[in-house]
């Protein structure tokens, strides 16, 4: 179902008269330079995404070994998007012989097919079978994470994910990347966004188009899926830390006004990106490409 901006931004006295379009050309008119002294120790730029792939993967040795040090879980929730951190994740948990047994991994998000199954591994769009190919069946046995400590979101588990991340003591950090219309995982605009819990969504045009172009179908809509399993926003904010990366990572400047609104947007509905600029712990991650101004300033 689509939602009129005026529905979805929240409904307090000083966003009854605001106007997002006004606030995205006012952030893009800012400089690169002007973002990063506006952002502060919230944003961190990178060369280009091989710099943001190496970071994402340093902060996850990083935690694993010092909460290993301490005999502690190490519990994060973790995107199929950006990819390019786990080979270099793997390579050290092999090479540095690290073990994986005391973490548990929240994956963030499923595509499913129309009748509302999560893909099957085997799909070629399944974020599971991506995962394992990747890295997650490479992992030394003697080292790899217990199956039953790793959860991807379907039909069977959807309902319980929420209560399992509480049971594990909550996530320590969450990774992930910021979507077109501002998704975080796939928390798309609708209503109280924010208080959402892990479920079943129908994606909207934006995110299937924008991911169609992505995913090396040659734009097929018609068989992209246009449904999937998410965790919540809840889940997300309630994280201690969240690294998310916002980069273009092809040739069309898409993530730019995402990356500012990430960073400094009015909270709302309509783009779920700027409730994270409310969390006390947060760090964008970019790249020079990404910071840029827009040829073209609407």
């Amino acid at each position: 179902m689509r939602h009129t901006a005026k529905e979805l931004l929240p409904e307090r006295g000083k966003l009854r008269h605001f106007n997002r379009k006004k606030e995205i050309s006012e952030l893009l008119g800012l400089s690169p330079s002007e973002v990063k002294t506006k952002a502060g120790r919230h944003l961190r730029e990178f060369d280009g995404c091989a710099g943001i792939h190496r970071q994402i993967a340093d902060d996850m040795l990083r935690l694993v070994k010092a909460r290993n040090d301490k005999g502690e879980k190490t519990r994060f929730i973790l995107p199929v998007g950006p990819v390019g951190q786990y080979p270099l994740f793997l390579d050290a948990v092999n090479k540095q012989r690290i073990n994986l047994k005391n973490c548990c991994f929240f994956f963030m998000d499923e595509y499913a097919d129309s009748s509302g199954h999560a893909l099957p591994p085997e799909h070629p769009l399944s974020f599971q079978g991506e995962m394992r190919k990747l890295w997650l069946n490479k992992v030394d046995p003697e080292l790899a994470i217990p199956e039953e400590q790793l959860f991807f979101p379907n039909e069977k588990n959807v309902h319980l994910l929420a209560d399992k991340i509480q049971e594990v003591g909550g996530i320590d950090i969450c990774f992930g990347g910021i979507g077109i219309h501002g998704h975080i995982a796939f928390n798309e605009p609708e209503p109280e966004v924010n208080d959402s819990d892990p479920r079943l969504v129908c994606l909207n045009d934006f995110t299937t188009t924008i991911n169609a172009i992505r995913a090396k179908v040659g734009g097929n809509l018609e068989g992209f899926p246009r449904k999937a399993y998410t965790l919540g926003m809840r889940q997300i904010l309630a994280a201690r830390q969240i690294r998310l990366a916002c980069r273009n990572g092809i040739d069309l400047d898409w993530a730019n006004t995402v990356l500012r609104l990430t960073l400094f947007g009015m909270p709302g509905n309509d783009y779920p990106c700027t409730y994270i600029n409310q969390h006390p712990d947060f760090i964008i991650y970019t790249d020079q490409d990404t910071l840029k101004q827009p040829e073209i300033i609407l």
